[in-house]
């Protein structure tokens, strides 16, 4: 099971969507190199103001392409980066993969999936009606959320546009994506 890196990107500041680059580097126990939410301890602002110590489980955020491609059929626009993300990727349903999961990207990089990423009201700043697309509820009237995965990086290495990503399920019962 696998698919392919087609988007990285990066931002030193806070901002909501993240410039597009060539490459990035991820580093082992702390995310992407020069983001502002890479470290060992929470950088989410909220998050912050909550509790700095907690540790983070959102060093890398990664979302599916084909969100895109379904937001675009209700009339929104939104591109690789736009929605914050570090890593965009395609053939791979990222929100069905269960905790745990380890997903190698490109030659050597392998970051292990720590949860969902809840997705907040900045959404609908970036464009008005947004958050309805990617917050939802599914057949079974739970909530569901759309907007990517966050994970932790176990193996650091560089990551670019067409690298593969090969998915490595963990062992055991899985336990279904929660929010971190």
């Amino acid at each position: 099971m696998g698919g392919t890196v087609t988007a990285v990107s990066s931002s030193g500041t806070y901002s909501f969507t993240k410039p597009n680059r060539a490459s990035v580097t991820l580093l082992a126990g702390l995310g992407v190199e020069g983001d502002v939410h890479a470290g060992t301890t929470v950088k989410h602002r909220f998050r912050m103001e909550k509790d700095p110590s907690q540790v983070n489980l959102r060093q890398v955020h990664l979302i599916h392409e084909e969100l895109f491609a379904e937001v675009r059929e209700a009339g929104f626009e939104v591109a690789a980066g736009q929605l914050g993300e570090n890593v965009t990727t395609r053939g791979i349903d990222l929100l069905g993969l269960p905790t745990g999961t380890r997903l190698r990207l490109g030659a050597a990089a392998v970051v292990e999936v720590t949860g969902l990423r809840n997705p907040c009201a900045q959404i609908d700043t970036f464009e008005k009606g947004l958050l309805k697309q990617v917050v939802g509820r599914g057949e079974d009237g739970k909530i569901r959320f759309r907007s990517g995965i966050m994970s932790v990086v176990l193996v650091g290495g560089v990551v670019r546009p067409g690298d593969g990503v090969v998915v490595e399920l963990p062992d055991g019962p899985h336990r279904p994506l929660e929010i971190v």
